[in-house]
């Protein structure tokens, strides 16, 4: 490629890209996908695959209730953003490995009920389905919790899919009809002109009518090229993975009082987050292994299940996730900025991938989002 032209052009070829690139092309737009890397190489294929809809219970404690209130309406989009989960593998002809089995969040001291049932009473505002366990339902319901549990929360509609699996059907059926994906192209100037945008790129340059901007963390960096701020940033965060073990955990599970997620694949290994931070190569620039938080999550996982005491660690990665102080998604064309489009859904965008990227492409192709964006998103939104 050392000259082109498309009518929509989308930058990051992670979940949010190959899937927004997908819903286009299946309308019949014409869609080039550049990537700087492979595909699926950054968050979206470093992530542990869970699909979210409680309001995250850690940040709830640590932000407060005003914070969770202004986030609240987002698990509207979440419960929808699952509900479009169960339908993927069918239409994109692949095994996904979507299992919705249930999320349960632990509490290990009375007083943690409290804050978990003023929780859930948001929640419930906003249709999520969602109870409180007495510790003998808990116990029922996860036989493999701690004897120190005294109760906690079942949200049915949690679960988990293969995050290697998701953005590569999505890649495959998007160039099948039609979308066009250049890889190890890495975005260098894009320039407004009249007709659209000039992107500047390592292998040539690319005219386009329409911009899609979704590089995740370095979406920042992308918008400032044409002058726009946008509260986006990268946040360095690690998983672990263990080697498989007999079926001991169903569910995906938290903690009402430890930094924890976790749950066990369809080839029993168990992986274990939570958002522990990792750190930042200064010479690379690449995200590198905390051991301190390795070992803190860890310590975290066998206080809430403690069979996983008995399961060998294979390994911890790192990857850098985009994130908002508000955790809200930033959805839309930039205003004042016509034919420029966001498409970021911060911290928990592996659940929200493919709704998120259904709504940018309807409003790309200017027709009415399937969802009142307006309600969840932080950006304004065109009149």
């Amino acid at each position: 490629m050392s000259s082109s032209k498309t009518d929509i052009l989308v930058v990051g070829g992670g979940l949010a890209g190959c899937a927004t690139a997908y819903y286009l092309a299946r309308a019949g737009a014409e869609v080039t996908v550049i990537e700087r890397d492979e595909l699926n190489m950054q968050a979206s294929g470093a992530n542990a695959g869970s699909f979210h809809a409680q309001i995250p219970h850690i940040t709830f404690l640590e932000e407060g209730e005003a914070w969770a209130r202004n986030f609240a309406p987002v698990v509207e989009m979440l419960i929808e953003a699952i509900d479009l989960w169960r339908g993927l593998e069918a239409e994109l002809d692949a095994d996904l490995e979507v299992r919705i089995g249930g999320g349960i969040l632990i509490a290990d001291r009375p007083e943690q009920m409290r804050d978990i049932e003023r929780r859930m009473s948001l929640e419930r505002a906003y249709g999520l389905d969602i109870r409180a366990l007495t510790r003998d339902e808990l116990l029922q319901l996860a036989p493999y919790a701690s004897a120190q549990a005294v109760g906690g929360c079942y949200c049915p509609i949690e679960g988990k899919a293969n995050p290697l699996k998701a953005t590569a059907a999505f890649a495959r059926r998007a160039e099948e009809a039609g979308a066009v994906f250049y890889r190890h192209t890495e975005l260098r100037a894009l320039e407004a002109v009249s007709g659209g945008f000039i992107a500047t790129t390592g292998s040539g340059t690319i005219r386009a009518r329409r911009v899609v901007n979704c590089a995740g963390a370095s979406g920042g960096k992308v918008a400032r090229m044409l002058g726009i701020e946008v509260a986006v940033q990268g946040f360095p965060i690690q998983v672990n993975v263990t080697a498989p073990v007999a079926p001991i955990i169903k569910h995906l599970v938290y903690a009402a009082g430890h930094r924890l997620s976790l749950k066990q694949t369809a080839n029993g290994t168990l992986l274990i987050g939570g958002g522990w931070p990792a750190h930042v190569d200064p010479d690379s620039g690449y995200p590198i292994v905390d051991p301190h938080s390795m070992i803190e999550n860890l310590k975290a996982a066998q206080r809430v299940v403690p069979a996983v005491a008995g399961a060998h660690l294979v390994r911890t990665w790192a990857a850098v996730v985009n994130g908002t102080a508000d955790w809200k998604p930033v959805i839309g064309e930039a205003p004042g900025h016509k034919g420029f489009y966001f498409n970021f859904f911060p911290w928990t965008g592996f659940t929200a991938g493919p709704i998120s990227a259904l709504t940018t492409a309807e409003l790309v192709l200017g027709r009415k989002p399937s969802i009142d964006i307006a309600r969840y998103s932080s950006l304004r939104q065109a009149a």
